[in-house]
C-alpha cells in the first residue's frame, strides 16, 4: 500500500515531528502482543522508528489498578475508571519516555490498550459519558491516530486463556466478556476515532496481513 508523500524526513524513515499513536484493543486472549510484536518487528524492518508500550503502566498508579485487577484490592467501577485515566495521562506527559514525547520525536508509539478499553469497561458499569468525557476531553491524552479491535468470540476468548493462563483477573468469565465486547463495539459508535476491526478468530499471519494493511494505510 502507498503511503502519503513525506516532505522531510528523519534518518530512519518518519516525518520529523511526526509521530503516530495506534492502539491495540480486543477482549482478553484476541491476541494483542502477538500482533504487536509482529507489527513492531516489520514497522523496524522497513526502517521505522516503533516502541511498544501498554496500559497499565509500570508506575505507580499502574501498580494500584493491577492490584484491583488481580483481586487483591477491592475498587468501585468509579475509583477504576479514575484510577486508569491519571494513569493514562501520567503515560502521555512522562518527560522521558511519554507518548507525547515520543510522538514529537517522530516514533510510532504501539499501545497495548489505551482508553477504549476504559469506556468499554467502567464506563459500561458507571456513566458512559463522564468516562469519555474525563477521557476525551483531558488535553493530556492524546487521541490516537488508528485503534487495531482484534475482534474474538467470548468462546474463543475462554480457550485461549484457558490454555495460556493459570490465574484468571476479575473480567475473564464467557458473560463478562461477552458484554465488553458489545460494550467495545457501543465505544467505537459513539467515537470519531478511526477504527479498523480485524477478525481475530484466524491464523496468525493472515491477522497479521491485515494489521499491517491496517497501519500502513495511516503513515
Amino acid at each position: 500500500m502507498e503511503n502519503k508523500p513525506i516532505v522531510k524526513k528523519t534518518k530512519n524513515g518518519n516525518v520529523a515531528g511526526e509521530g503516530r499513536l495506534i492502539v491495540f484493543e480486543g477482549i482478553d486472549g484476541a491476541g494483542k502482543t502477538t500482533q504487536i510484536n509482529m507489527i513492531c518487528a516489520r514497522l523496524k524492518e522497513d526502517g521505522r522508528r516503533v516502541t511498544a508500550t501498554a496500559e497499565p503502566t509500570e508506575g505507580p498508579v499502574g501498580g494500584l489498578i493491577r492490584e484491583a485487577l488481580e483481586g487483591v484490592t477491592a475498587r468501585t467501577e468509579c475509583e477504576m475508571a479514575t484510577l486508569f485515566t491519571a494513569d493514562r495521562v501520567a503515560h502521555n506527559v512522562n518527560p522521558a519516555h511519554g507518548i507525547r514525547k515520543l510522538v514529537n520525536d517522530g516514533y510510532i508509539v504501539i499501545s497495548d490498550r489505551y482508553y477504549y478499553s476504559t469506556l468499554a469497561y467502567q464506563g459500561s458499569a458507571t456513566d458512559f459519558d463522564w468516562v469519555r468525557a474525563l477521557n476525551c476531553d483531558c488535553p493530556d491524552i492524546r487521541t490516537p491516530d488508528l485503534c487495531v479491535f482484534l475482534d474474538l468470540t467470548p468462546q474463543a476468548s475462554m480457550e485461549r486463556i484457558g490454555k495460556n493462563r493459570v490465574n484468571t483477573e476479575i473480567y475473564e468469565n464467557e458473560k463478562k466478556l461477552a458484554e465488553v465486547r458489545e460494550n467495545f463495539m457501543r465505544t467505537f459508535a459513539a467515537l470519531p476515532d478511526r477504527v479498523v476491526v480485524i477478525n481475530a478468530d484466524r491464523p496468525i499471519e493472515a491477522v497479521a496481513e491485515d494489521v499491517y494493511r491496517a497501519v500502513y494505510a495511516i503513515l
